[in-house]
């Protein structure tokens, strides 16, 4: 999804950089808002290299089936290193990165922590894991401190963590996150920055991790109209596409302000006309409405109910209160991907303007 706008989100993100650590920071918003792209336009194009070193883990390209497994994908693995002191490792490891800052960041922006083969293997043979795993981050962290390096650790698609936390291990997820706080609030070592579009996993990890006062949250929406118009008429132009005020609202009206949407409909101009293209992808979504809707009825009818009730409450409003809907039944949405929840403002609203578009239809 090609980069545009977002000024405010990135100025908010690099001014949290240039302070010091105190919060984890997490950075929310709808199913493809853009929350990756931002994060990774700022560590690849607007983050001052000689200062800062990334790392960046995305859950979304790991393979998390349990416990041990989560605590490996923190982890690179350095096959060739010989040294199982995690110490002398870390020393060496810091010395790396200060020296090629620029070129070891950039390597950094999507790849996890580098351990020595022979220290991974002997913390992996122990029952517990986490403590000699946060002690070498700790330490590693501290050296690049001491040599004027700031770091800065992302999650992305953190609610892939989700299963393995949520299966009786969520001793596991306080011990992460209290390993996070005394990272951020108590040490000031590095920054951390929690990427997802699940709000309702948020709430959990923040209560879970007993974050009060010690994490913040960053909304990355979809665009609103103004700045939705602007990016079609910026991915118009690199297309070389002609579009009439009439088109540009019609595409809005379809979908919205979802940037990787907007820029389906641009593409998908090259080789098709513009009414075939937004009347073939709110079809699509109907399709997935109804055969959602047929699953649930097939389980439970009188729950079903409900949820067309619910639902009912947008064919008026895009965007309403929380409590207009029950915690079982919007719950239950939300994880379904057909709402989103706003938990700073306590509101929801469809995933998309094809989703709200779609309910007006089917119900």
């Amino acid at each position: 999804m090609k980069f545009f706008n977002r000024e405010k989100e990135t100025h908010r993100i690099l001014s949290i950089i240039k302070g010091e650590p105190r919060l984890i920071h997490f950075i929310y918003g709808p199913l493809n808002s853009g929350k990756s792209t931002l994060m990774r336009e700022i560590l690849a194009n607007r983050l001052d290299k000689s200062k800062y070193i990334p790392f960046f883990i995305d859950f979304r390209t790991r393979n998390i089936l349990n416990v041990d497994n989560f605590i490996e994908c923190l982890f690179e693995v350095d096959e060739k290193s010989k040294i199982d002191n995690f110490r002398e490792y870390a020393k060496s490891l810091a010395d790396l990165l200060v020296k090629s800052s620029e070129e070891v960041s950039s390597y950094y922006l999507g790849m996890p922590i580098k351990i020595p083969k022979p220290f991974f293997e002997k913390i992996f043979n122990k029952k517990d894991k986490s403590g000699d795993v946060y002690q070498y981050v700790e330490y590693l962290f501290a050296k690049l401190n001491e040599k004027g390096k700031t770091p800065i650790l992302i999650f992305d698609e953190l609610q892939m963590i989700r299963k393995v936390t949520l299966n009786g291990n969520r001793l596991l997820l306080w011990s992460l996150f209290q390993f996070l706080v005394s990272l951020t609030k108590v040490q000031h070592l590095c920054h951390v920055f929690c990427l997802s579009s699940d709000s309702l996993f948020i709430e959990y990890v923040y209560n879970i991790g007993e974050l009060e006062n010690r994490a913040d949250y960053i909304l990355v929406d979809d665009f609103d109209k103004q700045t939705a118009i602007k990016f079609i008429d910026f991915l118009a132009k690199e297309y070389n596409i002609n579009l009439s005020n009439k088109d540009k609202e019609l595409i809005y009206s379809y979908v919205g302000g979802k940037p990787i949407l907007i820029e389906v409909v641009i593409d998908r101009l090259r080789y098709e006309k513009l009414g075939e293209i937004l009347n073939s992808m709110l079809r699509d979504e109907i399709q997935k409405l109804k055969y959602f809707l047929e699953d649930v009825k097939e389980e439970d009818e009188e729950f079903y109910k409900k949820i067309v009730d619910a639902l009912r409450i947008f064919k008026e409003d895009y965007e309403v209160e929380d409590m207009e809907i029950p915690k079982k039944i919007r719950e239950f949405l939300i994880k379904k991907n057909i709402l989103f929840l706003n938990p700073q403002k306590g509101t929801l609203k469809p995933q998309s303007y094809l989703v709200w578009k779609s309910i007006k239809r089917v119900l």
